[in-house]
């Protein structure tokens, strides 16, 4: 098989190229991909603009003074490319926050003088444009085979779990589910989420499949009645939101949502997972479904134990 470099932009780009099996192609990477652990050795391409900010609300104002001013987030270490020298560049135009914008990678790949550059563009707003985009690194890896498999594989489990769900559903009827993007300010998770709610057994509140994510204010929370809530903030780890957690009760009407009297809200991993449009969105769906249906997916609440948390009314963490 032909060795192709292939440099990423993005942590769901280096999972999907590794779980092709081209972890040892994979010449550069962002700032931010952790996954799978072994990436040490691979150079980082990447950074950020924004530094280390103490609040979500902080973060949340910072990028937009700097969108606001026409300031990418991120960019790209032209120095460091060049040395990489990659055959394809798997990148996205999706959301200047989450990654280095699209044009920023096409000017330092026109800076880099080489016509032979391959860049793979990714633009997930759905789960079947997350099966496609794999099958399209796949295809520019020289491992559309694999790629095939791989989907095969993902859409397989998927298909188990939803149908694990309309079982569940025979009992009790679909839970309201509100999916949370972001703290502060709320956001109400869009794109995919609301399609991982449908698989795992609920009803996603305000959104559809995929929407963006709405900022929504206090006001307008307090016309909604989740009968689950899952607070996954992009890019916290399940322990950088529980630093956050008495946030939740200043801008969600914490007391009086069915979810919190009856001790139905989680907070997860939102950096890890339902986030990041690769394979291990399928982990993210098992962990929907363990919130959605908490007795029927017993054996994904063990598997996930620690990746998310049962959150009560009095803000006490059960684990």
């Amino acid at each position: 098989m032909m060795q192709v470099r292939v440099a990423t932009l993005l942590p769901s780009a280096t999972e999907i190229v590794c779980a092709l099996g081209a972890r040892s192609e994979l010449v550069g990477r962002s700032h931010e991909c952790d996954h799978p652990q072994d990436l040490g050795d691979v150079p980082v391409l990447t950074r950020a603009r924004v530094g280390p900010l103490p609040s979500s609300k902080a973060i949340d104002a910072g990028v937009r003074a700097m969108l606001a001013d026409a300031l990418a987030i991120y960019e790209v270490d032209l120095d460091r490319l060049k040395e990489a020298g990659p055959d394809v560049i798997v990148t996205q135009d999706l959301c200047d926050v989450c990654a280095v914008s699209f044009d920023d990678v096409r000017a330092a790949v026109a800076r880099l003088a080489r016509a032979d550059v391959r860049i793979v563009n990714l633009h997930p707003t759905k789960l079947e444009e997350i099966w496609a985009d794999i099958a399209r690194v796949a295809e520019a890896l020289g491992r559309a085979e694999d790629g095939r498999t791989l989907v095969e594989r993902l859409r397989a489990r998927v298909a188990r779990i939803e149908e694990r769900a309309l079982d569940a559903l025979r009992e009790v009827p679909r839970p309201t589910t509100l999916t949370i993007e972001w703290i502060d300010p709320v956001m109400v998770g869009g794109l995919w989420m609301p399609e991982l709610v449908a698989l795992a057994g609920g009803e996603a509140l305000v959104t559809k499949p995929a929407d963006h994510a709405p900022t929504l204010t206090r006001a307008q929370l307090a016309e909604l009645d989740p009968d689950v809530v899952i607070v996954k903030p992009c890019g916290f780890t399940l322990e950088r939101t529980l630093l956050e957690l008495s946030v939740l009760e200043d801008v969600l009407p914490w007391r009086s949502w069915r979810a919190v009297v009856d001790g139905k809200v989680f907070v997860a991993d939102g950096n890890a997972f339902f986030n990041r449009s690769g394979p291990r969105i399928v982990e993210s769906l098992e962990i929907m479904a363990a919130c959605v249906h908490p007795d029927a997916f017993r054996d994904f609440a063990r598997a996930h134990r620690e990746s998310y948390v049962r959150v009560d009314r009095d803000m006490v963490i059960h684990r």
